[in-house]
Parts: structure tokens; C-alpha cells; sequence
């Protein structure tokens, strides 16, 4: 029996060879009725995909980096999962995906070409700019998500984190709170920078009141958040409401509370950023930011895409605002 190979089902379908394998692939040139009858082909004919043999011939390694800032010290191992399943759900079938942390390849002299066919660079730091130029320069098609840059020849997608801050600390004055404290994010990460500046306009624009013992700083993971709580309610004097640069450390921050004796809401209110999944099941539900990794993922894997399946940039870059999501941790203090 003769074996069946893209080109018998173009001669089938009567389209190019390259219709058919982009269309196998899920790339989003083919029209869905085009691809939908070539699958139907294929699935008739009794096509199988050989993807090594096709590496082989094509030079791919249908294998797709993602690399991230600080996997050990800073990055949230939940943001982690959430990019990790999301990209899973939205590449091409057949691709799969490797993860490593960007200080790691840094410490190994960088990556070959011929490893990866595709990078995803979720970026928290501007010390990630080096690491990128060195993919560019490779020629390696790449997206970068999380972190605005400066270059404008790459696809970018980020979250505003400074409008989402302001948002949901401007919710907690509504409420009534005067009296803010805030637990800070990883130093050096642009995401706990834009959170940070937000903070501090807010309190300044409208006159409310914040002390240095009830400013600390943690690292975006939960232990940080337990620590700099504790340290918020030793003080002689604490704020009404605290502000968790992400949802991990307001989760150390909450078991502090409860480990002190402290009730949230009723002694102290606590906000978050993220909206991680687990958020809606605290006791009590986390009021936070939701963060459009969804959407950012999604647009970075269909510009990346673009690349792998065309070999041309097309550069689209975009700032996805946040949502600001309010459930049970902010008491209202106007009553």
C-alpha cells in the first residue's frame, strides 16, 4: 500500500503541498473551511504525521522555549503554571513546549538555533533585554509577554499594571480607608515598579495616610507576604487596609493575620494582584486585579505562530488593561 504523504492529499484537495501542511498544522492562513476539508482528507486517506521524519527534512525541532525572569527567586510559581498551560492550549498541534529560566542560559552562554524553533520570553526584568537581543540576532522567531520594551521590531504584549493598582486602590478609598500599608514586589521587576508608582500617586493625589512601618518589601512569594505582614502588625499603629503587590504573598499575608489573632476583614482589609485561580476560594475571597495572562499568552502564541508558519515578522504589539475584581477581603468602612 502506498504510503500517504502531504502531497498525495494536495493532489486530492487540488492545493499547494504548502496549503496542506499549514493547514495540519492549525495555522491560522488557511481559511476554517479549507482546513476543516483537508482534515477530513487526510483522516479519510489515513494520513499519520511523521513529525521527526519532518524535522528532519525541514530542520525543525517543532520544539518551542519558554523562558522566564528569575524562576527561583521572584517569578510566581502560579503565573508560571497558568503561562505554561495557556501557551499548551494555544500552540499548533504538534509543538511542544520546554521551559528554563533565563539566568540559567545566561549561566550556560545562551542557546543554538538548531534547539528551538520558537521562543516565548515572558520578561519581568530590564535585565532580560540581553538575553533577548541574543535570540534576535540568532534569527530565532520570538515574542516577548509581560514587560514592555523598548525595541518596536519585536511582538509585545503586556498587562498595565500601573491602571489596575490604581484601580483597585482607588475602589478600597470608596469604601472608606484612609490608611494604607503595602507589601512590595520582587525588587527589580518593571511589574513591581509600575505597582509601586501606582501606589504611591494614589496615596499622594488623594491625601491618605501611610507610614514607613507599614511599607515592607517581599519578593512575590508567599513566605515574603507572611513576613511582611507580621512585621505591618507589630507596629504601635496598623493601616486599615493592605496592599499585596500579587496574590501569593496576600495569601502569606491573610494566614498572618489569622496566625496573630487579626480577622480579614473585619480588623484589616487585604487586596491582591493576579487573580490567580485559587483567589475565589481563600476564606476570605480575595478582592484583586485581574491580570489578562489569557489574553497576553494568546496574542503572543498567535504572533509567534505568524512567524513559525510564514517566516516573516509581522510585529503587533499591545497594552491589555487589567479588570479589577472585587469579592470579600476589603471591609467597607462607610457603614
Amino acid at each position: 500500500m502506498e504510503e500517504v504523504t502531504i502531497r498525495t492529499i494536495a493532489k486530492k484537495a487540488n492545493v499547494s503541498h504548502t496549503t496542506v501542511s499549514r493547514a495540519l498544522n492549525g495555522s491560522p492562513l488557511v481559511k476554517e473551511v479549507t482546513r476543516r476539508r483537508i482534515q477530513a482528507l487526510a483522516d479519510e486517506l489515513g494520513y499519520v504525521p511523521n513529525l521527526n521524519a519532518k524535522g528532519l527534512v525541514e530542520k525543525h525541532s517543532f520544539l518551542i522555549g519558554v523562558f522566564f525572569s528569575e524562576l527561583e527567586n521572584g517569578t510566581s510559581p502560579s503565573f508560571l503554571v497558568d503561562v505554561i498551560n495557556r501557551a499548551k492550549e494555544a500552540l499548533p498541534s504538534g509543538y511542544s513546549l520546554s521551559i528554563d529560566s533565563i539566568e540559567t542560559l545566561n549561566r550556560a552562554h545562551g542557546l543554538t538555533r538548531q534547539q528551538y524553533d520558537g521562543a516565548i520570553v515572558v520578561s519581568q526584568s530590564k535585565q532580560d533585554d540581553t538575553f533577548i537581543d541574543a535570540l534576535i540576532n540568532r534569527q530565532l522567531p520570538i515574542v516577548v509577554l509581560n514587560r514592555k520594551i523598548d525595541r518596536q521590531d519585536v511582538s509585545n504584549f503586556a498587562p498595565n499594571d500601573y491602571l489596575g493598582t490604581k484601580k483597585i486602590l482607588e475602589y478600597a478609598v470608596r469604601m472608606g480607608h484612609r490608611k494604607f500599608g503595602v507589601i512590595k514586589g520582587a525588587s527589580g521587576f518593571v511589574s513591581a515598579v509600575d505597582r509601586q508608582r501606582a501606589f504611591d500617586d494614589v496615596l499622594t493625589g488623594q491625601e491618605l495616610i501611610t507610614k514607613h512601618d507599614w511599607c515592607k518589601s517581599g519578593d512575590y512569594l508567599p513566605e515574603s507576604g507572611y513576613d511582611a505582614m507580621r512585621e505591618i502588625l507589630s507596629a504601635a499603629d496598623i493601616p486599615t487596609c493592605v496592599f499585596a503587590a500579587n496574590d501569593d504573598m496576600a495569601v502569606g499575608a491573610i494566614r498572618a493575620c489569622q496566625d496573630l489573632g487579626y480577622q480579614v476583614p473585619n480588623d484589616i482589609s487585604i487586596i491582591g494582584y493576579d487573580d490567580m485561580s485559587y483567589a475565589q476560594y481563600l476564606i476570605p475571597k480575595l478582592t484583586t486585579v485581574h491580570k489578562p495572562t489569557n489574553e497576553i499568552v494568546q496574542a503572543g502564541i498567535e504572533a509567534l505562530t505568524e512567524q513559525l508558519v510564514n517566516g516573516q515578522v509581522k510585529v503587533s504589539q499591545k497594552i491589555i488593561d487589567p479588570t479589577v475584581i472585587i469579592r470579600n477581603s476589603v471591609k467597607d468602612l462607610r457603614k
